[in-house]
């Protein structure tokens, strides 16, 4: 069973928010993205989903289509936390789209540039790279997403050989891999300086079928790797329950893979998602706005 090849999807990446207000403001005006659900819990979770909190928390996924065939952004809000201490783990997410550009330069939220490229920066200090070219009407515009690597060779061996990810490029700074053709792809990008994931540390998600899992939760074993929370069932009130396994690199970058099948029904779009969303920031006893 150990060596049945991994065969992923790529999901989303988790952001701690310490302001729905202001990143609602972001996330849909700026970047243009839709709320594809919205959840709220009265407990943390038992993967730590919500990071190391044991309090009343909430989920709302965002992107620009279905997470179906989109990957999107889970932002992770802790109720009364209102900011974390950021790392250098995170790079950033890169979208080609001019059209939020043109939002950001109409509404005066502030653009930088570097090394040629446009960046804007969210509320808690996450970077988005956004490439000048028409959004795609047929394709998701999110492109990659970029986190920092100690060592390149390391971050190979685990993500190529271990966890089966195809490698798209490679040279001296930087590692692009993928889990197939028309997904975000994952590129892992030289620091030469330690890894400091601090309190704002992220999560990305990938979904495999159900009886993969167990063949990846073997394969980390074998290779000594770290696992953070073995296969596990979550809850979400109301909907599909769904396994997971929570792993770590080298670097403590945090992997989860879920089941597909569970996280198929999981994951369809609320129709009142928007609305939900929009409730809970208005009714929320901790402040939220200017």
């Amino acid at each position: 069973m150990a060596n049945t090849e991994i065969v992923g999807r790529a999901l989303h990446y988790v952001l701690k928010i310490g302001n729905r207000g202001k990143n609602s403001y972001f996330f849909r005006d700026i970047l243009g993205m839709k709320v594809l659900r919205h959840e709220e819990f009265t407990e943390g979770c038992d993967a730590q989903c919500n990071g190391p909190y044991d309090n009343r928390w909430s989920k709302t996924m965002i992107g620009y289509g279905p997470e179906s065939s989109h990957f999107v952004i889970e932002l992770t809000y802790n109720y009364g936390v209102k900011s974390y201490e950021l790392g250098n783990d995170f790079g950033g997410i890169t979208i080609k789209s001019k059209e939020i550009l043109e939002r950001a330069r109409s509404q005066n939220y502030p653009i930088s540039e570097e090394y040629g490229q446009y960046i804007l920066t969210s509320p808690d200090g996450y970077k988005f790279f956004i490439i000048e070219e028409p959004q795609p009407e047929d394709a998701d515009p999110v492109l990659s997403t970029t986190l920092h690597s100690s060592n390149l060779s390391a971050s190979k061996q685990y993500w190529h050989e271990l966890l089966n990810m195809q490698l798209v490029d490679e040279d001296s700074n930087v590692l692009t891999l993928s889990y197939g053709n028309n997904q975000a792809s994952l590129k892992l990008k030289l620091l030469s300086e330690p890894i400091n994931r601090a309190k704002a540390y992220g999560r990305i998600a990938f979904a495999v079928p159900l009886n993969v899992q167990p063949v990846i939760d073997t394969k980390i074993q074998a290779a000594n790797g770290t696992i953070l929370t073995p296969l596990i069932t979550l809850d979400t009130p109301g909907k599909a329950t769904v396994r997971v396994i929570i792993l770590a690199d080298p670097d403590g970058h945090e992997i989860c893979f879920v089941d597909e099948e569970g996280f198929s029904e999981l994951s369809k779009v609320e129709e009142d998602g928007e609305r939900r969303l929009t409730k809970y920031i208005q009714k929320d006893p901790y402040q939220e706005k200017e």
